[in-house]
């Protein structure tokens, strides 16, 4: 039985529910903050279901009053926190001139200062204890960085940065630091994703949605790296063996590498868009 506290951003669709849920099984106490109500009540149902404790608020990332909210709501309903996931994230591709200021400014201030807020929120309650985890979703995107993705790269690549300050930053007062690092999966990520052009809208949604492997695949990898804890917890082998291809390489090499990989992507990526017209 594990008995953990668990607060999860994003936690009423996609990974966050699929992550939620994987914890209520395992017999967790687990509250979500989500912006949509109406998921985010479908998501409580179904961790009730599973008979423990459960709870939903509302909260917005961008808002540090929310984050703060919920760090008080554990610490006064279940007496602190012991799983902390900052999840919730959102998409943006498109060339660098195609992408405009207002998106890039969206994406950063979801992703990347969500998850800051997060952090900020919840490291007194946590390194006040001594102990607890906080696990940030990044993605692959933060360690290998494709073409017409430099808004999502960026503020992915930052949660990494962040996460390994922190992982140092925190071991005086026991508290561990996870980086989650997923490749493409299926997801309902596209829902709320902003292009720079059409071109680049259809790229993003057949990555997401032709993708191998679903939510709850992923949460359950995901999982079993937090328990383990591993700080980067990578869930695609063929992505993983690329980060660290680029890790060995001198850049010039990788450069290249990265070059033919990407001129081969678009041509497909270019004929499949003729098919669908």
């Amino acid at each position: 039985m594990n008995e953990k506290r668990v607060f999860i951003t994003g936690g009423a669709s996609g990974l966050g529910r699929a992550l939620a849920e994987r914890y209520a099984r395992a017999g967790a106490r687990v509250c979500i903050g989500d912006l949509n109500d109406e998921r985010g009540a479908e998501t409580l149902a179904a961790l009730q279901a599973y008979g423990h404790d459960a709870h939903y608020l509302h909260c917005d990332v961008t808002q540090e009053a929310d984050l703060e909210a919920a760090a008080q709501w554990m610490q006064a309903h279940w007496g602190g926190a012991d799983v902390i996931v900052n999840n919730a994230g959102v998409a943006a591709s498109g060339a660098i001139d195609e992408l405009s200021l207002t998106d890039w400014q969206w994406i950063v201030d979801i992703n990347l200062l969500g998850v800051v807020r997060g952090c900020k929120a919840f490291a007194p309650m946590l390194k006040a204890q001594h102990s607890g985890h906080i696990v940030n979703v990044a993605s692959m995107a933060g360690l290998i960085h494709p073409p017409l993705m430099s808004a999502y790269n960026a503020t992915k690549a930052s949660v990494v940065a962040l996460s390994e300050t922190l992982k140092v930053e925190l071991a005086k007062n026991r508290v561990n630091v996870s980086v989650v690092c997923p490749a493409f999966f299926r997801t309902n990520l596209t829902e709320t994703a902003r292009a720079g052009d059409a071109d680049s809208s259809r790229m993003m949604n057949k990555l997401v949605t032709k993708a191998r492997r679903g939510a709850d695949e992923i949460a359950d990898l995901v999982y079993a790296g937090i328990e383990r804890g591993d700080f980067h917890i990578l869930t695609h082998k063929r992505e993983a063996r690329i980060w660290r291809l680029k890790r060995a390489l001198p850049y010039p090499v990788f450069y290249r590498l990265m070059l033919s990989a990407t001129r081969k992507m678009m041509g497909k990526a270019a004929q499949r868009a003729a098919g669908d017209a």
